[in-house]
């Protein structure tokens, strides 16, 4: 693919300058600007179309419940903490456990079961599952997408059996057979982890610890803007400026500086940093692209519940055939019942333009109902639609984002992360260690 055609410069009067730009106050960006300013930056400007600071890290408060739009799960051990120690006493320790919903109905381990999904096959069941296995370790070595890999290191029965091909289309976006293999062997590496025998047997001889070496955390209580508000206190002390939520409209170049548009200012700076959506910073920049890239849209609904849930894990995950909903994350149980109810949010991935949540309402309380889940009083108590979630890995998006960091970088943008860099970055650990990575800080020991 070919690289977009460069920026044109624009000259507006310029109304600040600074030693650096950094578009975009999601992790990345407070990572990135931290790291600026420990390399010299003496005044470095933040720069994001959200009135808040935190990117797609966004809770919702309805009542007295505060629901967050996903699940997000941080350690105390995370390089993060090295940019903003003051987050630790921040977060709320939390002992998190995980489980998924299966084809069969049954609540179980996740992200596979040997006693559910293999061993409550029964005998007949079992020989086709390692018959199945056995024919593409020896039969299907051609790996050209996700669904290729996983069926190489599990087989095609367990991988319907155990619902993993339907939840990779629901976390994915698209069918698995057109997931780039690239992001597969990425993303994916604990299918072929737990399939090696050396690791099966490895596992038997010595099990695996009873918990995490690190502490769980969650958000406080009191929601995002209480945590990352400290974040931002600590890097205006050492010089960033935020401008927050005014629309950002173009990105040029001029005599070796770099300027922003955003609202009705200018801003200027020698080095410009993005982590915004690529699709968004090569727009800034005029740049014209062939087809933009393709993005998830999540719609998050808020439940409040009194009666059975039908299981105890804080986080479940959907491997059924049926229903459209992703993940359930039960916040009650972080941060205690409100008004003696549960509370939790329910992801289901959407389409780009006509959501309907009470389509999706109506889905998701037929499909728990249906397995026995949540009897009792179930309310909505609001939603959220949130556009540009994570990337959507379809067949040719890996070489079209390369082309548009080329080109970005090409007019002197470095661009990288979640957004930035069209990557998907499942924690804050591995979004700070790809900032540091990127920007080319020593990590500490």
């Amino acid at each position: 693919m070919q690289d977009l055609e460069p920026a044109e410069t624009i000259n507006p009067e310029v109304d600040g300058s600074y030693d650096a730009i950094v578009l975009g106050a999601g992790i990345t960006g407070l990572v990135s600007a931290s790291i600026l300013l420990q390399q010299g930056c003496q005044r470095v400007v933040i720069a994001d179309q959200y009135a808040h600071v935190g990117g797609n890290h966004i809770d919702v408060a309805v009542g007295g419940y505060t629901f967050d739009v996903g699940s997000f799960i941080f350690q105390d051990d995370s390089p993060l903490l090295r940019h903003f120690p003051e987050l630790l006493a921040l977060y709320e320790p939390i002992y998190p456990t995980w489980g998924r919903l299966n084809p069969q109905g049954k609540v179980t381990a996740y992200p596979i079961s040997i006693r559910d999904d293999i061993i409550a096959a029964g005998p007949v069941g079992m020989l086709r599952i390692f018959g199945s296995a056995a024919y593409a370790r020896l039969f299907q070595r051609r790996m050209t997408n996700a669904r290729e890999f996983a069926r190489y290191w599990i087989g095609g029965h367990l991988l319907f059996r155990s619902g993993l091909e339907t939840y990779m289309e629901r976390f994915y976006g698209v069918s698995p057979d057109r997931i780039d293999i690239e992001l597969a062997q990425k993303r994916m590496l604990w299918i072929s982890e737990h399939a090696s025998i050396a690791n099966l047997v490895r596992r038997l001889l010595r099990p695996a610890p009873s918990g995490p070496a690190n502490q769980q955390m969650a958000r406080p209580k009191a929601g995002f803007a209480h945590l990352y508000q400290a974040a931002r206190e600590r890097l205006e002390r050492r010089g960033a400026t935020f401008l927050l939520g005014d629309k950002l409209s173009a990105l040029g170049k001029q005599d070796g500086q770099f300027q922003l548009r955003i609202g009705d200012r200018t801003v200027s700076a020698p080095r410009a940093v993005s982590t915004i959506p690529l699709n968004h910073a090569t727009e800034l920049c005029g740049h014209k692209s062939p087809a933009p890239l393709q993005s998830i849209t999540l719609v998050s609904l808020f439940f409040s519940f009194a009666g059975r849930r039908g299981f105890d894990q804080s986080v479940l995950y959907n491997f059924s055939h049926q229903g459209a909903w992703k993940r359930i994350t039960v916040y009650s149980d972080f941060y205690g019942r409100t008004n003696d109810r549960e509370y939790f949010t329910v992801e289901v991935i959407g389409k780009p333009q006509d959501n309907s949540i009470p389509d999706e309402e109506a889905a998701f309380r037929a499909h728990v109902l249906a397995n026995n889940l949540f009897v009792g009083d179930l309310k909505l108590e609001g939603s959220f639609i949130l556009d540009n979630a994570y990337p959507i890995y379809a067949k040719g998006s890996s070489e079209q984002a390369a082309a548009a960091i080329r080109s970005l970088k090409a007019m002197g943008i470095e661009s990288f992360g979640r957004q930035g860099g069209f990557d998907y970055q499942p924690t804050a650990r591995v979004s700070t260690q790809e900032a540091e990575s990127a920007l080319g800080m020593k990590r500490l020991p």
